[in-house]
Order: C-alpha cells, then structure tokens, then sequence
C-alpha cells in the first residue's frame, strides 16, 4: 500500500511538473511578464542581500580585530565607503572640470590638424577626389528625412525624457529599500542565520541540509576572498599608475589612477577601459605623450598580472586563468559589468564543487587518475664538465 502511495505521488509530482511547463511553454509572453514583474518586486531585496554582503566583509573584519560592538563597527563601515566615495569626488571632480577645460581649447586645434592632414591626403590623391566627384547625392531626400527625423525625434525624445525621470525616481527608490533591507540584515544576522537553519533542517534530510550549508560556507569564503583581493589589487594598480605617471610627467595623473582602481575590479578587461579613456584624452594634447602612457599601460598590466594578483588574489578563487576569462565573458554577456564580478566566484565554486564529485567518483571507483594533476618538473640542467687542466701522463706539480 505504501509503495503504491509512493508512486502515485512520484506520478502526481512529475504530471504537475510537466503541466506547468506545457503552460509556460504555451503562454510563454505572459509567463515572461510575470517573472519580469516579480523580478522588479523583488529586486530591491536582492540588491539589499548584495550590499549587505559587500559592507560585511570589512565590518566582520572590524568586529574580529577591534573587538568592537556590531552597530559601531557597522557604523565605521558606512563612514569608510562614504568616506571613500567623498574623497573620489573630491579629487575627481575638479580634476574632471579641468580636463574638459583643456578638451575645450584643445579639441579645436585637433579638428584643425584632422583637416590640414586630410587636405594634404586629397590633395596628393586626386584619384580619390575624382572618384568622389562621380558620387550622386540626392539632397532633396536627405533633407526630407532629416525634417521627417527630426518632427518623430521630438516626441520621442519628450517621452524618453520622461520615461527616465520616472525610472531615475523608481532607482533611487529601489537603492532606499535595499540600503535599509542591508541593515537589517547586518544587524540580525545570527538570527537571520539561526532562522535559515530551521527552515533547511525542517523540509530537507539532514544530509543533504549539511550539504547545503557546506556548499553556502564554500562559497560565502569564496566570494569574500575574492571581493577584499580584487579591492587590494585595484588599490596597488592605481597607485602604481599615479606614480608612475606623475614620474613620467603624463597629464591627467589623478584622474586616470582613479578610473584604472575602478575599473580594475572588473577581472581581465577592465583595465583596458581605462587604457581607452585615458590613451583618448591624453592624445588630445601629445601623442607621444600618449604613446608612452600605453607603453606606461603594458609594463604595469604585465607587472600587475605576473607578480601583484598571484599573490595579492592569488588562489583565493581557485580557478584557472582559463576559466576565469570564460567567467567574464559569459557573465558580461548576461548581466553586464555586474555579470563580470559575480560569475567569477560563482564558477569559482561550481568548479571547486565539480572537482570534489570527479575525485570523490574516480577515487571510489580505484582510478589513478583521482587528485590533483602532477606538477610539472622543471627541465633539468645538464652538468657541464670542465675540461680538466692536467694533462695525460704530467705529474701534479704539487705532488
């Protein structure tokens, strides 16, 4: 009797399973809308879990080694990323206010030596001149479609502008609602914790709820490592550049070290942004001086990627630099820069998962390839005899 109740529970479970996704698959547009409309609902949560996450790793590290209270060292964690983000403004922003200043006066100057070069370009190639003379060019239309552009532009661009004030104000909104969630969090955190336990505990087997508490403590270290590494090396990268350029007398020195931290975070390719933007603005005054400040880019990424992250981040992913790059572009086509930051330690954990099943299997099935893969030797020297200086047949005259 028992084994027939079993199975028509399993049978009733896998009908219900399939009768919903026969009905997503049906009313697919109205499906996506609803997870779209519980995704905003929920949102603002998980923005709050992410931010409380984020602000914990330098609050626990205050509690541990001050000894401090939780509400004074959460205190000194918001005054810290306050702090931080006032002190950026303050040495950006007028550093930023002069740099368009000198774009200003410099960008006139750049359009003049565009037009003299491509005067001098036409002018040494009349084929070219020709060749574009034989071009027909209906105005009429083009000024049709330009008016035409310009009468539906208007309107739409008055409905943009409002469609971004009501989002810009649902932003801020949701931003409130996750900071204040990211308090609560922090500030109850054992029991919030203590709360999870017993729900698991209560609807899973002891087994797997230890499992998935293991997996959980996995990647809490994971993500943690990660976060405190990648800020420490953004740190040191953008100082390296600050001084390294001041040395070197490039312009935009403050300016550039900042944006290269920031982007920095970004694993792999976020430096390069910064390498973009500042290679661009440094080219509108010298373009030696540009020249040099992407020489000044490839030694320090080298320095930065061979000696800093080894052993500043280290192996506190634990996944190879193969990998890593795989993480960043799939998680930077999903969910943009966000999408870079957390996919890495994300496969760092569905990596280290992943490994522990493939050695625990092939261990249990007697394989010898269970383990870590063997270091590589390094190659061996051959000894180099030195030819004696003692000649066959000489006695030692020492002897």
């Amino acid at each position: 009797m028992n084994t027939d109740n079993t199975s028509f529970k399993k049978f009733a479970g896998y009908a219900l399973i399939a009768g919903a996704a026969l009905l997503a698959v049906t009313y697919f547009d109205r499906f996506a809308a609803l997870i779209g409309r519980l995704f905003s609902l929920v949102f603002p949560f998980i923005l709050g879990a992410c931010i409380a996450f984020i602000v914990h790793v330098p609050m626990a590290a205050l509690e541990r080694r001050f000894k401090l209270k939780r509400i004074v060292s959460l205190v000194l964690t918001l005054v810290l990323f306050a702090g931080i983000i006032v002190l950026a403004g303050v040495l950006v922003i007028p550093e930023l206010g002069r740099t368009f200043d000198t774009l200003r006066t410099a960008f006139p100057a750049f359009i003049q030596k565009l037009v003299t070069w491509g005067n001098d370009f036409f002018s040494s190639n009349p084929r070219i001149i020709e060749w574009l003379s034989q071009i027909e060019i209906n105005w009429d239309e083009i000024r049709n479609y330009v008016f035409g552009f310009f009468r539906v532009g208007v309107g739409s661009f008055l409905d943009s502008t409002v469609n971004a004030a009501v989002s810009a104000v649902s932003t801020i909104g949701s931003f409130i609602i996750a900071l204040v969630f990211a308090m609560y969090i922090l500030v109850q955190k054992e029991k919030l914790g203590f709360q999870a336990k017993k729900l698991v505990y209560a609807f899973l087997s002891k087994e797997r709820a230890d499992r998935f508490f293991s997996v959980a403590s996995l990647a809490n270290g994971t993500f943690s490592r990660f976060l405190s590494g990648q800020c420490l090396e953004a740190c040191i990268l953008g100082l390296m550049f600050f001084i390294s350029m001041n040395i070197l007398r490039l312009p935009y020195a403050l300016m550039i070290s900042v944006l290269v931290s920031i982007t920095a975070l970004i694993p792999i390719f976020g430096a390069f942004i910064a390498c973009f933007i500042g290679g661009f603005l440094i080219l509108m005054i010298s373009p030696v001086q540009a020249l040099i400040f992407v020489i000044l880019f490839l030694v320090l990424q080298q320095i930065e990627g061979n000696l800093i992250y080894p052993h500043v981040v280290g192996t506190s992913v634990g996944l190879p630099s193969i990998w890593v790059m795989v993480a960043v572009v799939v998680g930077g086509d999903l969910m943009g820069i966000a999408g870079m930051l957390i996919f890495v330690p994300l496969c760092s954990v569905i990596y280290a998962l992943l490994r522990e099943q493939v050695n625990s299997r092939l261990k249990a099935a007697g394989s010898p390839l269970a383990g870590e893969p063997p270091a590589e030797d390094p190659p061996r020297r051959k000894k180099i005899r030195l030819p004696s200086r003692r000649k066959k047949g000489k006695p030692d005259e020492s002897q």
